[in-house]
Order: structure tokens, then C-alpha cells, then sequence
């Protein structure tokens, strides 16, 4: 890496992208069994600055039988609860550990900046694991007295257990490719399954990186795989394989309905975490500049690629105004550059594809009749950079209202009263996240049950806990990701009856 001086790229980091990218099957890193390669760019200059394997068919059949011999013998499925413990929480001291390191390749590769990838995804990566690491031990069945009619006179004893589904095929985005790693490959070894990962082909570096530290923690060979490639390969491949137990997808709705399909040919278990649309919405009691604040934060973190990304902003009419004036100041004042430095605030998008796909929104809603009070267009002099936007005079038929966008664009409409925003709010197909900005308690208990989605924040946004179930409504998804209810998706439960 060359693009950026020393100052800002730690040696480990560089030794990393010097050291050649291989896929880890089993206990070996190899390269595509058809050797062909993907050419991995950053978004902040559109250069290539490292190759990946371009593994196929062939190659999750590989990791797929790979983690099927680890499932079945060897020392994994042998291990102690406490044991799969312990082995996480070493994971999760090593990913601290690297912290610095995790970030930096994250930044390059994703285009995020790296003081968020340090403080925020990497931490979340490192609590999740150590969270999911105390449910090793925690994972139980439960007893009864069973009642048959047909044999009264014999002593029954019932009891369920909970048990590893088996082998998980996971496939993960490109706005958080380290903790949407975390997030499945966490409750998949806490429960004794093993897994084969498909990054997305944008950004396979850090789960490459991640899969290196599962070696060092000491995890036996096949239980963690990770296939590099595209998704219309290696991923279709994957969601499609009748060797898997379960498919775990994070990603659009649009593909998530293919991997569903593809799932359930195979009657393959499946949780999908989808895209959204959510609303924020603030009262006429909230205080203008934390609402704009807020909705800033909403919209703009990681450059709104974000499933819960606050689009469409409905603020009561008797506000819009301050709102709308606070926010489009906080859009324009925020400095855009590469991911790596440590002052950017807004980086470039992921790709040139995903740049060129929010610029037709906001055309599109120009086009429709929608004025950008701040923003609007492409920002920087190469990379894939979209300014912070935020549009007004916008209806909620408009394609930017009703579609997600993935990108910092922000559509602000007002309002007039609770039942109206309530309904607005939920015109959607989707039903991921929505926050509340007010200080009226009864008023916001009101609305929180009218609302269809899986997060209400109330004065905050994009915050979760490792504890809270995470998932959506409609078509966002099915299934939940963290807290207890996540061992679901990876167990089965089994009943079992004994005669005495």
C-alpha cells in the first residue's frame, strides 16, 4: 500500500496487504481451484490495492465438506460448553489485540472512517464475541411431567435439549464486514456449530484477517471457513448447498428473497437480517437542534449504508423549518475523505456501482419535484463520494421515499398530527427501525405500538446492545440476530420421552 503515508497505515497493517490472500478450507490457505482472482479496490480512489481468491462452486463443495469432517469427528464436537468459552473469549482478546490493525483494513477496504471502525465496529466485535461467549455455557433444555392417556400406568419422563444445527453457510454484507462476520460466526460457535463464510466481494480483507486469529485462538481446522468470491458464485453456491444445515443472510431484501428460495428447496434453515426504510419522526415538543442532531446521526453514520439508516425524517409541521435549517447546516459542514485519514467524517461509498446508484436517487427525486437543501451530487476529486444531502418538498410517493437508497440522503416531510405520521411511517414494505424524538413519555407510548418494526429508539438512533434482539418486520427480514434469541437460529430443539 503505497496510496498513503506511513503515518496513517501501522506496519501490521501493511505486512498484512503484503502477505498473498488466500481462502481458508480446513486447515489450509489456498487459492481458487479454478485460480482465478478479485481485484479488491479503495473506494476513496477506485485503485486496486490487493487480490483475493475468486472462489466458485467447487470451492464452497471444499469448505463445505471441510466443516462437515469438523462437525462430526475430531475434537469440536467433543468440546465441553465451558471449553467453547474459553476458546471465544481468546478470539475476542486476540481481535482487541489487533484492534488498530482490524480498523485500518476495514477503512481501506470498506471506505468507512477508521476512528468509527475502531471505536465502533471493532468494539462491537469484541463485546458481541465476549457476550456470545458466556451463552456457551447457558445453553439448555428444560423437563416435565408428560401426561399420555394411552399409558396411565407407567412412569413417563420428558426432558428437550437444545443442540448445534449443524453446519451454517453465512453470507455477509459490505457496510460492516467485521461485525456482520462477528455476528454469525459468534452464536454459531458458541452453540458447537461450524461454518463457512462468504464475504462480500468488496470487502473480503478483515474476514480474512478474522479467520487468521480464529487459527491463532486455537480453533480446530474446518470449523471456521472462509470462501472468498462473488455472490452470484460463491454465494449462490452457498445458500444452495444441500450439505449446510442452516444459511445465515445479511444483505438486500432483493437477494434475500433469492437466498430464501434457495433455502427452502433444500428446507435449509434460514435467517435473513434485510434492508429498511425507517422513519424518524419528531414530535412538536422535541427540541430542534438535538432533532437535527439526531437525525444527522441517523442518516450519515457510516455513510448511510446502514439497513436502519434514518431516510425518510417526518418532523411536526411546526418544527420543520428549524429542523430542516440545523440538520442541512450539520450535512454541509462535514468534512468527506479517505476512510484512512482520522479526520474524515464522511468517506466514499463502498463502490463505484453504489455511488452511481445513489446519485440516481437523488436525480430521480430532483426530478420528481424534491429541492436538496444541502448536498446533492457526487463530492470529491476521485473515489466513489456522494455528499451529504437532505431533501425537501418531497411526497411519500416518490421513488427516494418509498425505495431504499443506501447512501447520506435524507428525505425531511412534515407532519400534522400522531394517526397521520403513524400511518406514513408504516407505508412501507419494510419494517426494520424507526425512532421518536420527543420528550412527551405518554404521547411516546402511544406511538411506539402503532409503529411496525423491530427497534423503536426513542431519542437516539442506530444504538443496540449486545442483549436486544435485533430483526424486522414485513419483508426486513426473518429471524433475529443477538440476545438469547439468536441461539434459536442456530440450534434445534429436540424432545425427548423415556419410559421408566
Amino acid at each position: 500500500m503505497t496510496l498513503y503515508p506511513d503515518q496513517l497505515i501501522s506496519p501490521a497493517t501493511r505486512a498484512f496487504l503484503a502477505r498473498p490472500k488466500r481462502m481458508l478450507i480446513g486447515a489450509e490457505w489456498s487459492a481458487a481451484v479454478s485460480g482465478e482472482t478479485l481485484a479488491v479496490l479503495d473506494p476513496a480512489t477506485g485503485q486496486a490495492f490487493a487480490t483475493v481468491p475468486a472462489g466458485g462452486a467447487a470451492d464452497i463443495d471444499r469448505a463445505v465438506a471441510a466443516a462437515r469432517r469438523a462437525f462430526e469427528s475430531g475434537e469440536w464436537p467433543k468440546m465441553r460448553p465451558v471449553d467453547r468459552e474459553r476458546l471465544l473469549l481468546k478470539f475476542a482478546d486476540l481481535i482487541e489485540a489487533n484492534a488498530q490493525e482490524l480498523a485500518e483494513i476495514e477503512a481501506l477496504d470498506n471506505g468507512k472512517p477508521v476512528m468509527m471502525a475502531r471505536h465502533v465496529d471493532v468494539a462491537l466485535v469484541v463485546d458481541f464475541l465476549r457476550y456470545m461467549a458466556g451463552w456457551a455455557t447457558k445453553i439448555e433444555g428444560s423437563t416435565m411431567d408428560v401426561s399420555v392417556p394411552l399409558m396411565r400406568d407407567r412412569e413417563l419422563f420428558g426432558f428437550t435439549r437444545r443442540e448445534p444445527v449443524g453446519v451454517v453457510g453465512a453470507i455477509i454484507p459490505w457496510n460492516f464486514p467485521l461485525l456482520m462476520a462477528a455476528w454469525k460466526v459468534g452464536p454459531a460457535l458458541t452453540s458447537g456449530c461450524t461454518m463457512v463464510l462468504k464475504p462480500a466481494e468488496e470487502t473480503p480483507l478483515t474476514a480474512l484477517r478474522f479467520a487468521e486469529l480464529a487459527l491463532e485462538a486455537g480453533y480446530p481446522a474446518g470449523v471456521l471457513n472462509v470462501v472468498t468470491g462473488h455472490g452470484d458464485t460463491a454465494g449462490a453456491a452457498l445458500a444452495s448447498h444441500k450439505g449446510i444445515e442452516k444459511v445465515a443472510f445479511t444483505g438486500s431484501t432483493e437477494i434475500g428473497k433469492l437466498v430464501g428460495k434457495a433455502a427452502i428447496d433444500n428446507m435449509t434453515r434460514v435467517s435473513l437480517e434485510l434492508g429498511g426504510k425507517s422513519p424518524v419522526i419528531v414530535l412538536d415538543d422535541a427540541d430542534p437542534a438535538m432533532a437535527a442532531a439526531g437525525a444527522a446521526q441517523a442518516i450519515f453514520f457510516n455513510q448511510g449504508q446502514v439497513c436502519t439508516a434514518g431516510s425518510r425524517l417526518f418532523i411536526h409541521k411546526s418544527r420543520f423549518e428549524k429542523v430542516v435549517e440545523g440538520l442541512s447546516g450539520i450535512a454541509a459542514s462535514m468534512k468527506l475523505g479517505p476512510g484512512i485519514d482520522p479526520s474524515t467524517q464522511i468517506g466514499p461509498l463502498v463502490s463505484a456501482v453504489q455511488q452511481q446508484r445513489v446519485l440516481g436517487y437523488i436525480e430521480s427525486g430532483l426530478a420528481e419535484g424534491a429541492r436538496a437543501a444541502t448536498g446533492g451530487g457526487a463530492g470529491g476529486e476521485a473515489g466513489y463520494f456522494v455528499k451529504p444531502t437532505v431533501l425537501v418538498n418531497a411526497h411519500d410517493a416518490m421513488k427516494v421515499v418509498r425505495e431504499e437508497i443506501f447512501g447520506p440522503v435524507v428525505v425531511a416531510m412534515p407532519y400534522e398530527d400522531l394517526d397521520e405520521v403513524a400511518h406514513r411511517a408504516n407505508d412501507t414494505p419494510y419494517g426494520l427501525a424507526a425512532s421518536i424524538w420527543s420528550n412527551d413519555l405518554t404521547r411516546v407510548h402511544r406511538l411506539i405500538p402503532k409503529i411496525k418494526a423491530g427497534t423503536v429508539w426513542v431519542n437516539c438512533h442506530n444504538i443496540l446492545d449486545n442483549a436486544m434482539p435485533f430483526g424486522g418486520y414485513k419483508q426486513s427480514g426473518i429471524g433475529r440476530e443477538m440476545g438469547r434469541a439468536v441461539l434459536d437460529m442456530y440450534t434445534e430443539s429436540k424432545s425427548v420421552i423415556m419410559a421408566l
